[in-house]
Protein backbone atom coordinates (compact mmCIF):
# COMPACT_ATOMS: atom_id res chain seq x y z
CA UNK A 1 0.00 0.00 0.00
CA UNK A 2 1.50 3.31 -1.03
CA UNK A 3 0.94 7.02 -1.66
CA UNK A 4 2.19 8.71 -4.83
CA UNK A 5 2.52 12.43 -5.54
CA UNK A 6 1.72 12.67 -9.29
CA UNK A 7 3.26 16.14 -9.58
CA UNK A 8 6.73 15.11 -8.36
CA UNK A 9 6.70 11.33 -8.75
CA UNK A 10 7.46 10.90 -5.02
CA UNK A 11 6.24 7.52 -3.76
CA UNK A 12 5.79 6.58 -0.11
CA UNK A 13 5.33 2.85 0.54
CA UNK A 14 3.97 2.18 4.01
CA UNK A 15 6.58 0.14 5.95
CA UNK A 16 3.93 -2.22 7.33
CA UNK A 17 0.84 -2.95 5.25
CA UNK A 18 -2.30 -2.12 7.28
CA UNK A 19 -4.21 -5.27 8.25
CA UNK A 20 -7.42 -4.03 6.61
CA UNK A 21 -9.08 -1.13 4.85
CA UNK A 22 -12.56 -0.07 3.76
CA UNK A 23 -13.22 2.35 0.88
CA UNK A 24 -16.62 4.02 0.76
CA UNK A 25 -17.94 4.22 -2.82
CA UNK A 26 -21.38 5.80 -2.79
CA UNK A 27 -23.87 7.92 -4.69
CA UNK A 28 -26.51 10.19 -3.22
CA UNK A 29 -30.09 8.95 -3.62
CA UNK A 30 -32.98 11.42 -3.39
CA UNK A 31 -36.42 10.39 -2.15
CA UNK A 32 -39.39 12.58 -3.09
CA UNK A 33 -43.16 12.37 -2.65
CA UNK A 34 -45.36 12.73 -5.73
CA UNK A 35 -49.08 13.42 -5.51
CA UNK A 36 -51.19 10.32 -6.27
CA UNK A 37 -48.02 8.26 -6.87
CA UNK A 38 -46.26 8.20 -3.55
CA UNK A 39 -42.57 8.04 -2.76
CA UNK A 40 -40.02 7.55 -5.52
CA UNK A 41 -36.24 7.56 -5.44
CA UNK A 42 -33.96 9.25 -7.95
CA UNK A 43 -30.18 9.06 -8.37
CA UNK A 44 -28.29 12.09 -7.15
CA UNK A 45 -24.68 13.18 -7.36
CA UNK A 46 -21.59 11.12 -6.62
CA UNK A 47 -20.30 11.13 -3.04
CA UNK A 48 -16.57 11.24 -2.39
CA UNK A 49 -14.95 8.12 -0.96
CA UNK A 50 -13.18 8.11 2.39
CA UNK A 51 -11.06 5.76 4.48
CA UNK A 52 -9.12 5.64 7.74
CA UNK A 53 -5.98 3.50 7.74
CA UNK A 54 -4.50 2.12 10.93
CA UNK A 55 -0.78 1.97 10.10
CA UNK A 56 2.32 1.05 12.08
CA UNK A 57 5.48 3.11 11.53
CA UNK A 58 8.16 0.95 13.19
CA UNK A 59 11.29 2.24 14.89
CA UNK A 60 13.19 -0.93 14.02
CA UNK A 61 13.13 -3.54 11.27
CA UNK A 62 10.72 -6.35 12.09
CA UNK A 63 10.33 -9.55 10.10
CA UNK A 64 6.93 -8.37 8.86
CA UNK A 65 8.21 -5.04 7.51
CA UNK A 66 8.05 -4.46 3.76
CA UNK A 67 11.36 -4.64 1.86
CA UNK A 68 13.24 -1.35 1.91
CA UNK A 69 11.71 -0.17 5.20
CA UNK A 70 13.48 2.70 6.98
CA UNK A 71 13.71 2.29 10.76
CA UNK A 72 13.08 6.00 11.38
CA UNK A 73 9.28 6.34 11.63
CA UNK A 74 9.42 10.14 11.50
CA UNK A 75 10.60 10.06 7.88
CA UNK A 76 7.20 8.61 6.93
CA UNK A 77 5.32 10.86 9.36
CA UNK A 78 6.98 14.02 8.03
CA UNK A 79 6.05 13.20 4.44
CA UNK A 80 2.43 12.43 5.34
CA UNK A 81 2.12 15.64 7.40
CA UNK A 82 3.69 17.73 4.63
CA UNK A 83 1.18 16.44 2.08
CA UNK A 84 -1.63 17.06 4.57
CA UNK A 85 -0.48 20.60 5.47
CA UNK A 86 -0.07 21.66 1.84
CA UNK A 87 -3.32 20.05 0.71
CA UNK A 88 -1.43 18.02 -1.89
CA UNK A 89 -3.60 15.57 -3.88
CA UNK A 90 -1.83 12.20 -3.85
CA UNK A 91 -2.71 8.81 -5.27
CA UNK A 92 -3.57 6.08 -2.79
CA UNK A 93 -2.65 2.75 -4.36
CA UNK A 94 -3.31 -0.78 -3.08
CA UNK A 95 -1.14 -3.12 -5.15
CA UNK A 96 -2.88 -6.09 -6.71
CA UNK A 97 -6.32 -4.41 -6.62
CA UNK A 98 -8.14 -1.80 -8.74
CA UNK A 99 -7.93 0.60 -5.78
CA UNK A 100 -6.17 3.69 -7.12
CA UNK A 101 -7.77 6.93 -5.97
CA UNK A 102 -6.71 10.57 -5.93
CA UNK A 103 -7.08 11.66 -2.30
CA UNK A 104 -6.31 14.37 0.23
CA UNK A 105 -4.81 13.43 3.59
CA UNK A 106 -7.30 14.92 6.04
CA UNK A 107 -5.47 14.05 9.26
CA UNK A 108 -2.67 11.98 10.74
CA UNK A 109 -3.09 10.98 14.37
CA UNK A 110 -0.07 9.27 15.91
CA UNK A 111 1.40 8.18 19.22
CA UNK A 112 3.38 5.51 21.09
CA UNK A 113 1.94 2.63 23.09
CA UNK A 114 4.55 0.21 24.32
CA UNK A 115 7.88 1.98 24.83
CA UNK A 116 9.37 0.62 21.59
CA UNK A 117 9.36 4.06 19.91
CA UNK A 118 7.11 2.59 17.22
CA UNK A 119 4.45 5.05 16.02
CA UNK A 120 0.84 3.90 15.79
CA UNK A 121 -1.01 6.12 13.30
CA UNK A 122 -4.53 6.70 12.03
CA UNK A 123 -4.41 8.22 8.54
CA UNK A 124 -7.72 9.62 7.33
CA UNK A 125 -8.01 10.19 3.57
CA UNK A 126 -10.79 11.61 1.44
CA UNK A 127 -11.27 11.35 -2.31
CA UNK A 128 -10.29 14.48 -4.21
CA UNK A 129 -11.81 15.99 -7.32
CA UNK A 130 -11.54 19.38 -8.95
CA UNK A 131 -14.53 21.75 -8.59
CA UNK A 132 -15.11 21.81 -12.34
CA UNK A 133 -17.28 19.19 -14.03
CA UNK A 134 -14.76 16.72 -15.49
CA UNK A 135 -14.76 16.68 -19.27
CA UNK A 136 -12.85 14.09 -21.27
CA UNK A 137 -11.12 16.15 -23.94
CA UNK A 138 -9.91 14.35 -27.05
CA UNK A 139 -6.69 15.66 -28.53
CA UNK A 140 -7.41 17.61 -31.69
CA UNK A 141 -11.19 17.32 -31.35
CA UNK A 142 -14.24 17.96 -29.23
CA UNK A 143 -15.00 16.87 -25.70
CA UNK A 144 -17.31 13.95 -26.44
CA UNK A 145 -16.27 10.70 -27.98
CA UNK A 146 -18.25 7.89 -29.54
CA UNK A 147 -17.35 4.23 -29.41
CA UNK A 148 -16.87 1.72 -32.19
CA UNK A 149 -19.39 -0.97 -31.27
CA UNK A 150 -17.43 -3.70 -33.05
CA UNK A 151 -14.12 -3.01 -31.29
CA UNK A 152 -15.15 -1.32 -28.05
CA UNK A 153 -12.59 1.43 -28.70
CA UNK A 154 -13.23 5.12 -29.21
CA UNK A 155 -13.28 6.18 -32.83
CA UNK A 156 -10.90 8.99 -31.95
CA UNK A 157 -7.40 7.54 -31.72
CA UNK A 158 -5.66 9.93 -29.29
CA UNK A 159 -6.47 11.22 -25.81
CA UNK A 160 -4.80 13.96 -23.76
CA UNK A 161 -4.48 13.01 -20.09
CA UNK A 162 -6.29 15.36 -17.72
CA UNK A 163 -5.63 16.07 -14.04
CA UNK A 164 -7.12 13.27 -11.95
CA UNK A 165 -7.08 10.69 -14.76
CA UNK A 166 -5.99 7.09 -14.25
CA UNK A 167 -5.34 4.45 -16.89
CA UNK A 168 -8.03 2.36 -15.23
CA UNK A 169 -10.59 5.15 -15.69
CA UNK A 170 -9.46 5.90 -19.27
CA UNK A 171 -9.84 2.24 -20.25
CA UNK A 172 -13.25 2.07 -18.62
CA UNK A 173 -14.29 5.13 -20.67
CA UNK A 174 -12.99 3.92 -24.03
CA UNK A 175 -13.23 0.13 -23.72
CA UNK A 176 -15.82 -0.36 -21.00
CA UNK A 177 -13.36 -2.17 -18.72
CA UNK A 178 -10.58 -0.76 -16.54
CA UNK A 179 -8.87 -4.17 -16.49
CA UNK A 180 -7.23 -3.32 -19.82
CA UNK A 181 -5.07 -0.61 -18.18
CA UNK A 182 -1.81 -2.57 -18.39
CA UNK A 183 -2.47 -3.38 -22.05
CA UNK A 184 -3.11 0.29 -22.85
CA UNK A 185 0.11 1.14 -20.99
CA UNK A 186 1.98 -1.38 -23.18
CA UNK A 187 0.50 0.26 -26.29
CA UNK A 188 1.98 3.55 -25.06
CA UNK A 189 5.25 2.19 -23.65
CA UNK A 190 7.19 5.11 -25.12
CA UNK A 191 5.24 7.46 -22.83
CA UNK A 192 4.00 5.34 -19.91
CA UNK A 193 6.76 3.65 -17.91
CA UNK A 194 4.59 2.82 -14.89
CA UNK A 195 0.82 2.17 -15.32
CA UNK A 196 0.24 3.82 -11.92
CA UNK A 197 2.08 7.00 -12.93
CA UNK A 198 0.71 9.21 -15.72
CA UNK A 199 0.84 13.00 -16.09
CA UNK A 200 -1.59 15.65 -17.37
CA UNK A 201 -0.74 16.71 -20.90
CA UNK A 202 0.59 13.34 -22.03
CA UNK A 203 -1.08 12.18 -25.25
CA UNK A 204 -2.08 8.52 -25.37
CA UNK A 205 -2.77 6.47 -28.47
CA UNK A 206 -6.11 4.63 -28.10
CA UNK A 207 -6.00 1.64 -30.45
CA UNK A 208 -9.00 -0.62 -31.14
CA UNK A 209 -9.50 -3.18 -28.41
CA UNK A 210 -8.42 -6.07 -30.61
CA UNK A 211 -5.15 -4.30 -31.43
CA UNK A 212 -4.07 -3.85 -27.81
CA UNK A 213 -0.79 -5.68 -27.03
CA UNK A 214 -0.18 -7.92 -24.04
CA UNK A 215 -0.11 -6.26 -20.60
CA UNK A 216 2.89 -4.21 -19.51
CA UNK A 217 5.21 -5.88 -17.03
CA UNK A 218 4.36 -4.98 -13.42
CA UNK A 219 6.31 -2.14 -11.78
CA UNK A 220 9.21 -2.96 -9.45
CA UNK A 221 7.21 -2.25 -6.29
CA UNK A 222 4.34 -4.49 -7.44
CA UNK A 223 6.77 -7.26 -8.47
CA UNK A 224 8.48 -7.06 -5.10
CA UNK A 225 5.18 -7.22 -3.20
CA UNK A 226 3.87 -10.15 -5.26
CA UNK A 227 7.11 -12.10 -4.79
CA UNK A 228 7.27 -11.57 -1.03
CA UNK A 229 5.96 -14.53 0.93
CA UNK A 230 5.47 -14.78 4.69
CA UNK A 231 5.55 -17.74 7.09
CA UNK A 232 4.36 -17.78 10.68
CA UNK A 233 5.94 -19.99 13.34
CA UNK A 234 3.33 -20.51 16.11
CA UNK A 235 5.97 -21.87 18.51
CA UNK A 236 8.11 -18.71 18.45
CA UNK A 237 5.36 -16.28 17.45
CA UNK A 238 7.57 -14.89 14.68
CA UNK A 239 6.87 -14.03 11.06
CA UNK A 240 9.50 -14.63 8.38
CA UNK A 241 9.53 -12.88 5.01
CA UNK A 242 10.95 -14.58 1.92
CA UNK A 243 11.70 -12.61 -1.23
CA UNK A 244 12.00 -14.77 -4.33
CA UNK A 245 15.04 -13.98 -6.43
CA UNK A 246 13.95 -13.01 -9.93
CA UNK A 247 16.17 -11.64 -12.64
CA UNK A 248 13.59 -9.07 -13.64
CA UNK A 249 13.45 -7.43 -10.16
CA UNK A 250 16.28 -4.96 -9.78
CA UNK A 251 16.93 -2.01 -7.53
Amino acid sequence: MSFLDPATGTELILPVTPPSYEWNHANQVESIQLDQIGEITLPGGKLMGSCTLEALLPARIYSFCNPGTNSNPYIYLERLERWSDKGTPVRWIVSGTPTNALVLIESVIYGEKDGTNDLYTSITIRQYTTPETPVLAVYGGGAQTSRDVSTGAAQRRTYTIQKGDTLWGICRKFYGSGSLAHRLAAANSGIVKNPNLIYPGQVLTIPPKDDLPGPMKASKSVQTASNTKSDYDPETGRWTLHLKKKTDIRR
